[in-house]
């Protein structure tokens, strides 16, 4: 069973198996089980690139959607990803178990970035510029979620086809994620969190006007 991993970069190829955090995790792995779809000196949204991806990956295969600054810590990385797609639909490492109205992302409560009750959230994730960097614990893992983080997604392309389930590319880079969470649940999709070890680099982008124009179109199209 083929993993493919779909990402964007900015970086040329050669300097993204050079420089960048997934490049150089996969070049460590040599995992012939996974391969990669890569979108290299990118300025298009996030959506438009998975997008091309899913319509290119192979009908069988689990596709994994992956930001560039992920480091891969877990070598058993395609075992997680296969022993995660066995037990739900939709799979992250971090997430919610409940949505609220009018939240801008997956941890927090309201559009003031307050942080919803660690009761409800679901994950570790480490963060740091280099591997192995320190983990942050949300919360218990596996649980089942309503919302799911997305700086890793996986799931079957034969699932998305079947639920005719898309990115919506009205999102570029932010709330991306949330919205395909909740198509993913409106098809009666199963979401949930997997021990699976990455650090990210970023810690997010909160509070900065691209996310909160994408907020705006993502309130108009749920109403909540």
């Amino acid at each position: 069973m083929q993993i493919e991993i779909i990402t964007a970069t900015r970086y040329s190829v050669a300097d993204f198996q050079k420089k960048s955090a997934l490049g150089q995790s996969l070049e460590r792995l040599a995992d012939t089980n996974i391969s990669l779809r890569l979108v290299v000196d990118n300025k298009r949204g996030l959506p438009s690139v998975y997008n091309d991806g899913i319509a290119a990956a192979g009908a069988g295969n689990i596709l994994v959607f992956m930001h560039d600054d992920v480091w891969i810590d877990d070598y058993f990385f395609a075992q997680r990803i296969i022993d995660g797609l066995a037990a739900f639909d939709l799979v992250g490492v971090a997430g919610n178990r409940r949505r609220n109205a009018a939240q801008p992302a997956w941890q927090f409560l309201d559009i003031d970035f307050n942080l919803d009750d660690p009761k409800n959230l679901s994950g570790h994730v480490a963060h740091g510029p280099n591997p192995l960097g320190a983990v942050s614990k949300y919360g218990p893992v596996p649980v089942e979620c309503e919302l799911l983080d997305g700086v890793l997604l996986a799931i079957r392309k034969s699932v998305l086809m079947q639920h005719d389930l898309h990115f919506d590319t009205r999102f570029n880079f932010h709330f991306y994620d949330l919205d395909f969470c909740r198509e993913a649940r409106k098809n009666g999709l199963k979401l949930g969190t997997w021990p699976i070890a990455i650090t990210h680099q970023s810690g997010g982008a909160f509070g900065r006007e691209p996310l909160l124009e994408a907020f705006k179109i993502y309130i108009k199209k749920w109403g909540s």
